[in-house]
């Protein structure tokens, strides 16, 4: 497979490698990033592999609680600075008040639901896009239900670029299960705890880890116990209840969320533009295209 040179980019962009490795890395696996990924974290080149996509659309996440439910949501627009528009903040209100009422299962089935106006709620986003001048979509939203001995953490950063929703059993402490989001929102925990981790997605470290530390010279006889010690590693970086709590150290989430009575049951962590690839302009390139049609 030929390899280009955004693949290598990206293969950068993840790992933090240089471009020779990165096309050595792609060349031997066939193009398979996933793979190329594994290739230079076993030979120690890419310290820890970041798998997120580079954040690129625009727009803004928002929390809406009401008793015992909640919605998150994400609207995105092309700019920044629409994003701060009042219109599109009214907006992406509209939308999470319609979403908690009426509990659509996907976002496509949102999109024909009428609202409190009469429009459905596409025409309703269309009228905003005509009036604001950007294509603006709601990309996801998620609905969650509590017991009335439970609590919601809403927590919003930087104004909507993160937006983290943590429902947390049998604590009905507001406070700390905002400070749970927060945390979320910096460290961005994949699971709960370990019991959600797929056997795939261990058994898939556990072999990089194995032939890491081979390739570092250790002996066989202590690679096991070496590769043990790392998954535990492992486990702390995408568990949120076994990383050490941003607001105290020296105690894990999960014991800080235990010592307030509660258990954390689920979250919803959204990063504005994650995993969406926006075009990049290049202006100098454009200028320059025109003056030659000139």
């Amino acid at each position: 497979m030929a390899i280009s040179a955004q693949m290598v980019k990206e293969l950068r962009e993840k790992t933090g490698a240089g471009m020779m490795d990165c096309k050595k890395a792609l060349t031997e696996t066939n193009g398979d990033m996933e793979a190329a990924i594994d290739f230079l974290r076993e030979k120690g080149i890419a310290k820890a592999a970041k798998k997120s996509d580079r954040i690129a659309a625009e727009g803004t996440t928002y929390i809406l609680t009401e008793g015992n439910e909640a919605v998150i949501i994400e609207v995105n627009s092309e700019t920044d600075f629409v994003a701060k528009n009042e219109g599109f903040q009214i907006l992406v209100k509209e939308l999470a008040a319609h979403l908690l009422a009426n509990k659509p299962a996907s976002v496509e089935e949102a999109a024909g639901q009428t609202m409190d106006n009469g429009a459905t709620v596409e025409s309703h986003i269309n009228a905003a896009v005509a009036k604001i001048g950007e294509k603006i979509s709601l990309r996801r939203f998620e609905i969650l239900t509590k017991g009335d001995n439970d609590a919601f953490g809403a927590y919003l950063h930087m104004g909507g670029r993160i937006g983290v929703l943590t429902l947390v059993e049998g604590s009905t402490d507001a406070d700390a299960a905002k400070d749970v989001s927060m945390h979320i929102a910096a460290l961005a925990p994949k699971y709960v705890s370990r019991d959600q981790v797929s056997a795939e997605e261990i058994e898939r470290e556990r072999e990089v880890l194995t032939q890491q530390a081979l390739n570092e010279g250790k002996p066989e006889n202590i690679v096991a116990k070496m590769v043990e010690g790392r998954i535990g590693k492992f486990y702390e970086d995408i568990c949120v209840v076994d990383q050490s709590f941003v607001k105290n150290p020296d105690v894990k989430v999960g014991q800080f969320v235990e010592s307030k009575g509660g258990k954390i049951k689920s979250f919803v962590r959204y990063e504005v533009g994650e995993g969406i690839e926006k075009r990049v302009d290049n202006f100098a390139e454009e200028v320059m295209n025109q003056v030659n049609k000139g």
